[in-house]
This record gives C-alpha cells, structure tokens and sequence, in this order.
C-alpha cells in the first residue's frame, strides 16, 4: 500500500459528489498563479535583477516551488482529481487538464519536499554562477554547483522511475513522451550516418562563400531595431509580449496574453538576427494557444519538441529561405548602409546559409546544428547512467566536437558553459532541439503542397503560412501530443527521413548546384 506522499497516490472514493472538477479548479488556479510567479522570477534573474538579489531570491523561488508542490500533492485535490476522473459529461479540455493534473500529482507526490524546494533554490542560484564563470571562463568555479543539480536530478529520477526504467529516459520523458534512449540512439545514428559525410563532403568542395561582411560594426543600437522589426515582422505581437537582452536567449510565457523573448548582441550581426526569429517562433507558439486553455495546465505547448519545431521553422524554413529577404533586405539596407554597402541580397541570402562547422550551438548552420546536439545527448547520457566525473567535461566536450565537427572550441565560455540548461537541471532538454528541427521539416513538406510557401514569403504574407500552424498546432495546446499532431496535421507519424533530405537538398543546391 503506498502511503500519501509516494508516486501515484491517489484517495479512492467510488460514488463521490458531481461537480468534482468544479471543485478541482481553485486548486489548480492557486498552482497555476505559483507557477507564473516562478516563470516572471526566472524572467527577472535573467534580465533585470542585480548581481546580489540571486541568493537572496533563490529563497523566495524554493518557498514558491515548496507551495506549489503542496497544493498539488494534497490529500483534498488527490480526492478531487480521483473524483474528476470519473466524471461525465467533462469536455476535451477539462479531461486533459486533469490529466495533466494527475500527470504533474504523481512526478511531484514521489519527491520529499525539503529536497523539492532545496533543489529549486540551488537551481535559481546556479544560473547565476553559471552566468559568472562563462564570463570568467571558469568551468572548475561551476563544477561542483552542477555536480550537486546532477545529483539532485539523478535522485528525482529515481523516485519517478516505473520498474526497470532509465533514470535518463525518466528525464526525457518529461521533455519529449515516447522519445526514450533506444529511438533517440537510432534517430542520432540516422544523422551521424548522413550528416557527418554530407559536412565533410562540403568541406573538402573547395566552394567558397563569402560572409565577412557579416562581422564588423554593428552597433547595438541598431541591431536592437532590427531585433524589434523582425520580430514584429513574423508575428510576435508587441501588445502581448516584450523583448528584452540576456546572457543566453530564451523565451517564457506566463499566458497566452504575456509571452516574453530575450537576444543578445554580438559582433556577428546575423547571430541576434536568428535569435530573434528563433524566440519569435516559440513565443508565436505560445500567443497562439487557445484562450480556452490559457492558464490552465493545458494551455502549454504540447511538448519540447514541438515547441522547438516552431521556433525552428520560423528560424531555418521561414528566415533563411531567400524568398524572406526579398521584401525585407531593403530594411537591413536601411540600418546598415555602411556595413552592407556593395552587398545584394543574392550575396547575403548565401552567406547567412553557409555551412561551416563552429564550435557554438546558437549559431551553427542548419547542416551542423543537430551534431551540436548529439553532443550534448552523448555527454547527458554519460552524466546519467555512468559513473561520471564532472570535470572530465570539458576535455570530453572537446574530444566529441573535434571527432564529429571538427572545431575545438577556445576556451569553456564557448565550449561547455555555452549553455545555460545544465544549470537549471534540465537534462533530457536538448534532444528536443534536433527531434523539433525534423518535426519542423516534417510540417515544411507538408504546408509546400498546400501553398505556394515561396510566393507567400516574397509578398510578405507570413500571416498566411502562421495561420496554417496555429490551425494544425498552436491552438491545441497539450490536448495532443507530438505524434498526434504531426499525424493530424501530414497524416502520417514521424518520419525523420524529410529532415536528412531536406538538408541534402538544401546543401546540394547551394553547394554542388549554385545557380
């Protein structure tokens, strides 16, 4: 017999009062409003907060973290939610708000609560001593901060874990459901096998393409305008949303009327271009979620992948397509007069997708970007189920990107502490980056034999190609997951085989048949 606070506990109670939902709802609100109170935090610490408010606020998150566990592993909405079950006459969205409900009760009700809200105040303060050592390039100052989040996620794993699962496939199952070890080894297989020849092949090519002119001075000013005007320009809507500077770009929503991106400003004037289009991507994904499920647990996006789908279909499908720059390179013209002087637009829609491998995942090109991830699967994997010594990190780190990219990053700034995830215990994360780029593929095939995608992008008219998105994805929040919606939308499941021969496609064009 498992005891209230073990996985899956739930009072029964045959033949309880209708209304049981009705009586659910407040409970879930009450969680809901911690929730957005610990998403406008983490906003906060990444934008605005000063130096010293980390430890400090750190407290405050894990209190926060601490309630919002209680409220959801009570005994009254244990009750509730077994009553709500059985309920008749429910809707699709009130039956899927429970069963997020129950889906969220039984990963929370497995772990101690002191060790819950520990483990969020170690999380909040680790992204601020993360964000200090990449400055500092300082990997051992980081080390034993995240040897403690591994720690704790390993533990967290274990008391989730059914009989005889992984710890990491409980970690990727909260990211990405039914994508475990054994279909993402295969899935990566896929890629190493087609995409490391391809990348090697290009290289050995000799064809030369020119992108000097992306580097220079840009001033930040001006790149924040271009920032603003793309972003518009896609579909993020301004009224709903805010665009603010960070150490790693990223994109949170509190609901579907608040929904907020981050860049940064860099030498390279077209890495905070793809960022922006990138966040602008997740955060259209989010503005375009029903209001009908808005601030319920069900009004998110259905799953990593998905949402990564999104952003990289505006990024890669949408903004590196040279149908994009035909209304829009005369406004990069405008901003940058000097810098782009004697540049057409054939020349730049070239450069912004030239294939050269590099040792930062945010910039790679759309060839490399999932080697970048396979990278991170391969460590995460070690970092779990073996026994690992963390600072073996960086030298392993550099070992995997001279074997499949053949770069080897300068310093730990640009190596293993490029990105924030780890800090914030979100391992299983990053697989989602390469399964949402084919998910994107995928839904790309399908929309190009509906409509004249290309004609669309050279009138301007993205809203159109949005649309069709938040029709067959946006809208449904987590009503469906991602095989369901790639199903409904293509008819057909995964198929991973779109994304290769996209690229293949993609590459040979540019550099095997440059017209």
């Amino acid at each position: 017999m498992k005891t209230e606070g073990s996985c899956g506990s739930r009072t029964e109670n045959n033949g309880g009062p209708t209304g049981a939902y009705e009586q659910l709802k407040p409970y879930l609100e009450q969680a809901m409003a911690i929730q957005t109170a610990l998403i406008l935090f983490e906003w906060d610490n990444e934008t605005l907060a000063p130096d010293q408010a980390g430890p400090y606020t750190a407290r405050v998150q894990g209190n926060l973290a601490s309630i919002y566990q209680e409220i959801l592993t009570g005994k009254t909405v244990g009750d509730l939610l077994g009553k709500s079950q059985r309920e008749q006459g429910l809707s699709e969205i009130e039956q899927a708000i429970i069963r997020e409900a129950q889906e969220e009760r039984e990963k929370l009700a497995c772990i101690p609560p002191d060790e819950y809200q520990k483990f969020h105040e170690l999380a909040a303060d680790s992204a601020r001593i993360w964000a200090k050592a990449k400055q500092d390039q300082d990997f051992e100052a980081f080390a034993p901060i995240l040897e403690k989040i591994i720690s704790y996620q390993k533990k967290f794993a274990g008391y989730q874990a059914k009989d005889g699962q992984k710890l990491y496939d409980v970690m990727l199952d909260n990211y990405e459901k039914g994508f475990s070890m054994e279909k993402l080894d295969e899935f990566f297989q896929m890629l190493k096998k087609e995409l490391v020849p391809l990348v090697r092949r290009i290289r050995e090519s000799g064809t030369k393409i020119r992108d000097s002119f992306l580097y220079g001075d840009y001033p930040e000013e001006k790149q924040q305008e271009l920032a603003e005007y793309l972003a518009g320009y896609v579909g993020f809507d301004f009224n709903r949303g805010v665009l603010a500077k960070s150490a790693h770009p990223f994109t949170t929503s509190l609901h579907n009327h608040d929904v907020r991106i981050t860049t940064n400003y860099k030498e390279r004037m077209d890495s905070s271009l793809f960022s922006v289009i990138h966040e602008a991507g997740h955060a259209v994904y989010e503005l375009g979620i029903a209001d009908e499920l808005t601030q319920t647990l069900a009004g998110q996006g259905a799953s990593m992948g998905i949402h990564e789908s999104q952003s990289r279909f505006f990024e890669n499908m949408i903004g590196r397509n040279g149908a994009f720059w035909v209304p829009v390179y005369p406004r990069l013209k405008e901003l940058f007069p000097e810098q782009l002087s004697g540049i057409d637009r054939e020349t730049f829609v070239r450069a912004i997708n030239k294939i050269q491998p590099g040792p930062i995942r945010t910039e790679a090109d759309e060839l490399t970007y999932s080697l970048h991830v396979m990278v991170r699967y391969e460590l995460e994997k070690m970092m779990i189920e073996d026994d690992f010594n963390v600072k073996d990190l960086p030298r392993l780190w550099t070992d995997k990107y001279e074997e499949y990219l053949g770069v080897k990053p300068e310093n730990v700034a640009e190596g293993v502490l490029q990105d924030i995830h780890w800090a914030q215990g979100s391992f299983g994360y990053f697989p989602s980056y390469a399964l949402g780029s084919a998910f994107a593929a995928q839904m790309y095939r399908y929309i190009r034999k509906k409509v004249d995608f290309d004609e669309l992008l050279r009138q301007g008219n993205i809203g159109e190609i949005r649309e069709i998105l938040r029709q067959h994805i946006h809208r449904f929040g987590k009503l469906k997951d991602s095989r369901r919606l790639l199903q409904d939308m293509t008819g057909e499941d995964f198929n991973p085989r779109y994304y290769i021969e996209y690229l293949q496609e993609k590459a040979e064009k540019i550099y095997f048949s440059p017209s």
